[in-house]
């Protein structure tokens, strides 16, 4: 007999991602381990076509089952381990593309199932939503105007402040900035923009993971820390005042740290999220101590979405050698975010 003080498994939309690379691939192999099941009821968001496809290329025995419009059925019944449950949003099929080559056709697909899961989290048919791996060329090619999946998130749920952490073993790290060139970079960090992460970051592991005083360590950008202005005055003129401005609100942080040992004490446990100043200062450590099973979380969105660590992985799209590790760790975070909401 079913236990009525269980809480029902929670409603994920899991986009199908540039379908021209591994994205469908991992959604199959995902959704055909028992893992998955004993979470959530998902719910992918793709083109029906794609996914038979991929199917028959991995000889899985998952049945797809089709849904027509954005109708959900209550019940869920025909949600159930060895279904292939496929929301296709697609008003036309995408044509003929090449696997592991960035176009048009692809991008704006993967862009229509981005805006209908959002649209379905936001009527609340489902209860967040996990996205795989788009590419930004694809994208834009489609006429989006977005760098990425972050900040394409943040406009369609008119989000203002928001922020993308990656978590991987004992590492969670919020990004100051993300899809920005170097030579860009130091004019592009601000006290502003640095305060609002350290918040970001605070707050959501107060809210997801019941951290009540969380420890921040907030990276430094130059080398040394900047060595009182040998290599750059960056700390001491911008970053420093945000930590500043932070320790006035009541929030536990320290820096600007030199980045060389601040992620090995992260490791060792003297901190419970780091705040990088850019997008490889945070990934290159995060990866090499955890790849394959990291997962993006935008933190700061009206609804829960989490994302796979890497892209679309054009050289091996339809070869059937992409592993789905880290989309199984997104969608078991989605739902433990659930659990916890």
């Amino acid at each position: 007999m079913p236990n009525p003080t269980k809480p029902p498994k929670p409603y994920l939309a899991i986009t199908m991602g540039d379908p021209a690379g591994i994205g469908p691939e991992i959604i199959v192999k995902a959704l055909a381990s028992s893992t998955v099941w004993r979470m959530c009821r998902p719910i992918v968001v793709g083109s029906v076509p794609v996914f038979e496809k991929e199917v028959a290329r991995g000889h899985s025995s998952l049945g797809i089952v089709s849904l027509k419009g954005e109708h959900i059925p209550a019940d869920g019944k025909w949600i159930a381990k060895g279904h292939l449950p496929i929301l296709d949003p697609l008003e036309q099929p995408i044509g003929r593309f090449l696997m592991g080559k960035a176009a048009c056709g692809p991008g704006a697909a993967s862009l229509r199932c981005i805006e209908t899961a959002v649209s379905l989290a936001q009527h609340q048919c489902v209860d967040g939503i996990v996205t795989a791996p788009i590419n930004k060329e694809a994208i834009h090619l489609a006429g989006c105007t977005h760098p990425g999946h972050t900040e394409l998130l943040a406009h369609l749920t008119k989000t203002k402040d928001f922020g993308m952490m990656l978590l991987g073993g004992p590492l969670k790290i919020l990004f100051v900035t993300t899809h920005l060139s170097i030579r860009k970079l130091p004019d592009a960090l601000t006290t502003k923009g640095i305060f609002k992460a350290i918040q970001l970051a605070h707050k959501a592991l107060r809210e997801h993971f019941q951290i009540s005083r969380p420890r921040v360590g907030v990276a430094a950008l130059n080398p040394h820390a900047g060595e009182h202005g040998l290599f750059g005055n960056e700390e001491h003129t911008i970053i420093a005042p945000a930590v500043k401005k932070a320790k006035e609100a009541g929030i536990r942080v320290l820096g600007p740290l030199p980045a060389d040992t601040l992620f090995g004490a992260a490791v060792r446990g003297d901190y419970d999220v780091i705040i990088a100043m850019y997008h490889d200062q945070g990934l290159i450590p995060l990866k090499t101590i955890a790849f394959g099973q990291c997962i993006n979380m935008t933190v700061g969105l009206p609804i829960i979405r989490t994302s796979v660590d890497h892209g679309t992985a054009y050289d091996i799209a339809g070869k059937g050698k992409a592993d789905p590790q880290s989309l199984i760790q997104a969608i078991t975070l989605a739902a433990r975010l659930n659990s916890q909401a």
